[in-house]
């Protein structure tokens, strides 16, 4: 096992990574191994889906199965070893179907089909120890000691913004929101990755265009829940209980969510949102709801005493799971791509035993006092009032914006973002976005310029209403992103937060803080590259960077 994705890397050795028979997210070394060679099987489909794509052959399906494995691989999503034999086996014949259609597609057109090497022609073994000898071969830093760890880094990096870019395109999939465009970015990314590729600028530069795919798939992603829910509206979200039968939702699936309310309609049972979801409450077909009652708990690292203390059962969708304590595991179930040993999977959107273990559970007793955060400050929100914030800021009401947001996560030096959000000046705006916004979104904020200080933009792919909230401000203030009083802090954990990063990068935003820690991947040669080019920098002391950021702003 060697394993450097997320911000839980262990970094106690001299190169960073988890070696050891367990993960710091809790997977196993088998799991870690059939990991990898799923990834490298999955190469091997987009080497001939990229091609019979280019031909005029498409394999649209060979595409969905790539966002689906991808996906299983994130940090936190899927921790069952059956299950990646099984998803190794499914590639296999997936890969055999894309070999054939790209050999007919040349064919076809008077060619000669390419005899391609490297995973296109990688044979699995057929058991699970077999699987398990070959895995070093598929490690993502193979070939290290050849091409040195900068270029292991970089194709690190594009590997990691590739999985982030399929998990957001799984999520519009599900949604019936596809995209030849994406597919093909996806096919051609990957293809070029399993051809192991070693120049240091070529790396970086693509690197850069998978942040250009990855906005276009935040964009396919806004239009896909937009289009299945309406306009997220701003929303006051009760965070105490009320009394009745419950069932708590996390994860970020919207598609799941919809479906569970639909089956709950009429029975009694309360449903509760948790981590990433809380934003789901914004969404006017979703929030039409009644038994939608509120959000239980905080953020996807907090979930087990969340989840404890929870009376009814809990579902868990596309990803952020941790290991389910005794307290609440035989009331656990988990679907879509998640996954762990022994607890129950419900597919197909079938929810009749989660509802039946909500009829069995005694939920909750008896009201508390309400308490609300809200939510629903989407780009179009934001924008309706665009020229009251304009005018603001030429007034000098609003002197700064941060963004402050991102993944959360239980390492070291998260607190960081608390202190730096509750020091912003009353003359500034904050807008979040992902879980990160549990660190601070239960303090009143207040208002400016009569609007709230706080605003909640959504999840971790709201990124892309960031985004074009910064780009009409820039607009109507006649300068450009980067010119803006704005300030993004930004935390990550996983391979989503990759992706936007890049994304970010990608329209040229610079001097980003991020944090707690650099990725354990980006060696300090690669480091030094984005510092200089992006002015890409670590997060520090929260009252130094926060009166930093605003000593360029007017006063």
């Amino acid at each position: 096992m060697f394993c450097y994705q997320c911000e839980q890397t262990d970094r106690t050795g001299e190169v960073p990574g988890c070696a050891g028979p367990l993960g710091s997210c809790g997977k196993d070394a088998v799991t870690a191994d059939l990991q990898d060679v799923l990834v490298h099987m999955v190469k091997g489909i987009a080497q001939y889906s990229a091609r019979a794509r280019a031909l005029g052959a498409p394999d649209d399906e060979a595409a969905r199965f790539i966002l689906y494995a991808m996906f299983t691989t994130l940090t936190n999503v899927n921790f069952n070893p059956t299950r990646f034999v099984a998803l190794v086996q499914e590639a296999a014949a997936v890969r055999d179907r894309a070999r054939a259609r790209y050999e007919a597609a040349a064919r076809a057109q008077g060619g000669q089909p390419e005899q391609l090497t490297g995973p296109a022609r990688w044979e699995p073994a057929a058991d699970l120890d077999g699987l398990l000898l070959q895995a070093p071969e598929c490690r993502v830093d193979a070939g290290a000691d050849v091409v040195g760890p900068d270029v292991a880094g970089l194709r690190s990096l594009c590997l990691y913004g590739l999985k982030g870019i399929c998990a957001y395109a799984y999520h519009a999939h599900v949604l019936g929101t596809d995209s030849a465009e994406v597919f093909a970015g996806i096919e051609d990314g990957l293809a070029w990755l399993a051809e192991q590729p070693a120049q240091p600028g070529e790396l970086l530069e693509r690197a850069l265009g998978l942040g250009r795919l990855n906005l276009a798939v935040m964009e396919l992603l806004d239009a896909a829940n937009t289009g299945a829910f309406g306009t997220p509206q701003p929303t006051a979200v009760r965070t105490t209980p009320v009394a009745g039968r419950a069932i708590l939702v996390s994860g970020h699936d919207l598609r799941d969510l919809a479906a569970l309310l639909e089956q709950t309609a009429g029975t009694g049972i309360n449903v509760y949102t948790h981590g990433e979801l809380l934003p789901a409450h914004g969404y006017p077909l979703l929030k039409k709801h009644p038994h939608l009652v509120g959000n239980h708990g905080g953020a996807w690292q907090d979930q087990q005493q969340d989840f404890a203390r929870f009376p009814g059962p809990i579902l868990m969708t596309s990803n952020c799971i941790i290991e389910p304590l005794p307290a609440y595991r035989r009331r656990i179930f988990t679907t879509g791509p998640v996954g762990w040993p022994g607890v129950r999977h419900l597919g197909g959107h079938d929810f009749t035993p989660l509802i039946q273990a909500a009829r069995a559970l005694p939920g909750f007793r008896a009201d508390e006092p309400e308490q609300t955060v809200t939510v629903g400050f989407g780009r179009d929100a934001v924008l309706a009032v665009a020229d009251r914030v304009v005018a603001a800021v030429r007034d000098g009401a609003i002197r700064h914006f941060f963004l402050i947001g991102g993944c959360d996560g239980p390492t070291r030096g998260r607190d960081y973002y608390t202190e730096f959000a509750l020091g912003t000046p009353r003359d500034s705006v904050v807008l979040t976005l992902g879980c990160a916004k549990y660190r601070f979104n239960q303090h009143d904020f207040g208002t400016v310029a009569g609007l709230p200080r706080l605003l909640d933009i959504g999840q971790c792919n709201d990124a892309y209403s960031a985004v074009r909230i910064a780009q009409a401000l820039a607009g109507a203030l006649g300068c450009g992103v980067n010119d803006l009083p704005l300030t993004l802090v930004v935390s990550w954990t996983e391979q989503k937060a990759v992706a936007v990063l890049l994304t970010l990068l990608a329209l040229g935003i610079r001097n980003i803080h991020l944090g707690p820690s650099l990725p354990g991947f980006l060696t300090p040669n690669l480091v030094a590259a984005l510092v200089d080019r992006f002015g890409l920098r670590l997060i520090g002391d929260p009252a130094g960077d926060r009166e930093a950021a605003l000593a360029g702003s007017r006063p």
